[in-house]
């Protein structure tokens, strides 16, 4: 894979963890940069990972993985959505931020955008890409559209207040749905 297209599909891939990083931005009344790190360094992490273990297990990987991959990510996904839609309708603006980074929740948002990273890591072998240059390049390029994505959401939630973390939620759920039927052969972006 040329720079072009590695630096290509690091964006695509980390687009879905940018969209969910303005949702977590979204939650918080104050920006707060730990909160940023953590949640910018977990989603990048999780991006670098995947294509290493892709590229570790291609063997079986896409004959395992792909078939459900778009099933997991649309659960877990549309889960955290709904969830958060009825918390912010059942607590409404006071409940944003009070209860901190659930660091359940972000591993859960960390995989569910991460899947399709492992099929990525199976095209490492095909194309004889260095698998450390690309995921390192996947994982900073993740961090920084993360980290923004937070700091947009942040100052988006402010603007909008009580009506953020319903969007945020719906956001989720349209992720979710997008993947699936990507995967389905449905839509095609």
């Amino acid at each position: 894979m040329h720079w072009i297209e590695l630096l290509s599909t690091a964006v695509a891939l980390a687009m879905d963890a940018f969209a969910v990083s303005m949702c977590r931005g979204l939650e918080m009344k104050k920006l707060n940069i730990r909160h940023l790190f953590l949640i910018a360094l977990t989603f990048g992490l999780f991006q670098a990972v995947m294509p290493l273990i892709g590229y570790g297990v291609s063997f079986w990987l896409e004959e395992v993985i792909e078939p459900i991959d778009h099933w997991v990510a649309f659960a877990l996904l549309a889960f955290i959505g709904v969830k958060m839609i009825a918390e912010a309708l059942k607590g409404g603006e006071e409940r944003r931020e009070e209860e901190g980074l659930h660091l359940k929740m972000l591993l859960l948002m960390a995989i569910a955008t991460s899947i399709d990273a492992l099929v990525v890591g199976v095209t490492f072998v095909a194309t004889e890409t260095n698998v450390w240059l690309g995921c390192g390049v996947i994982g900073a390029v993740t961090f920084a559209v993360c980290a923004l994505g937070v700091f947009i959401g942040n100052k988006a939630g402010n603007r909008f207040s009580g009506k953020a973390e319903i969007f945020g939620g719906a956001v989720l759920i349209l992720i979710g749905l997008k993947i699936l039927l990507e995967h389905l052969g449905v839509i095609a972006f």
